[in-house]
């Protein structure tokens, strides 16, 4: 699926850009470089990627930033390289070492790498950007009173271990939305016995989208960018076509008759271009995100 040879379904500026990020650029950089490039202050993306990280970043664009909930919902892959034998402060190689242990062994890291498969308690990383009343996490980390962030479920889905020596691992994980890599690797230090901070990540996967797809920097510099249609962004999403009367209804947020048995349904009309994402209930499909405006 090439989003780039995708048609524009709706205006030149309601869509997707899918981008390959490179190291020591932030998520809010290739967004600023978007809004200028295509002359829009409506540009979001779903799931930062931390400086020194790479790869897939889903731009949303126009009214595709309404769909934001449910593109940050997929799952993402990544590649990822773990060093063993320090943990830093920023659970990453940007961070002051704070803590030395010996590597563990390889029966130990299987055994942790077990323990953090499947739904897990995860507690983000003191640097992110959680807020607890108010305040971003990553603000009292630098000012030296970190915060008490309280862990959340996540879910891993899987851990491929791509290449192994004593004091590093390249491995590729699967993850639900929400899961901080970086924590992963803190915490499989931990469960070992030993310390463990990640040195390399890469973003392969969010969703259907894979990064082969991502525009570089320079050609999101560039000029005539196409974008996906908005539907792309929710492709897994059943499809209901709703009638004039119905879609009067649904532009204004009022609830449908439902035709299709499913939790989360893409609403389109007679020309197949998105309306609303719905949620089911009952007998009914209620908007949950009305994208076209009354």
């Amino acid at each position: 699926m090439l989003l780039r040879a995708l048609p524009v379904r709706t205006t030149a500026t309601d869509g997707l850009l899918l981008v390959d990020k490179g190291p020591g650029v932030t998520s809010h950089d290739v967004v600023a470089l978007a809004r200028r490039s295509l002359r829009t202050r409506r540009v979001g993306h779903t799931g930062t990627l931390d400086p020194f990280a790479t790869g897939l970043l889903v731009l949303l664009v126009g009214r595709a930033t309404r769909l934001a909930r449910y593109v940050d919902d997929e799952p993402k892959v990544y590649d990822a390289t773990i060093s063993f034998g320090a943990e830093t402060s920023t659970d990453d190689p940007t961070g002051e070492v704070t803590r030395i242990a010996a590597p563990p062994s390889a029966k130990d890291v299987d055994e942790a790498i077990d323990s953090l498969t499947g739904s897990i308690l995860q507690r983000p990383p003191d640097y992110s950007a959680k807020k607890v009343a108010g305040k971003r996490a990553y603000t009292a980390a630098r000012a030296g009173t970190p915060l008490t962030l309280t862990p959340v479920s996540v879910v891993v889905h899987e851990w491929i271990v791509r290449r192994r020596t004593l004091t590093t691992m390249d491995v590729t994980i699967a993850c639900g939305g929400g899961t901080y890599v970086r924590a992963l690797a803190r915490d499989l230090g931990r469960a070992t016995g030993s310390a463990a901070h990640l040195t390399a990540l890469r973003r392969t996967r969010c969703g259907v989208f894979d990064v082969a797809e991502g525009l570089s920097l320079a050609d999101l510099d560039g000029e005539n960018l196409t974008l996906a249609p908005l539907r792309s962004a929710i492709p897994h999403f059943p499809t209901q076509s709703v009638a004039a009367d119905d879609l009067r209804r649904v532009l204004h947020g009022n609830a449908v008759e439902a035709r299709v048995d499913a939790p989360l349904v893409a609403l389109v009309d007679a020309d197949g271009d998105l309306v609303a994402v719905a949620q089911r209930e009952g007998a009914t499909l209620q908007p949950r995100a009305v994208i076209r405006d009354a």
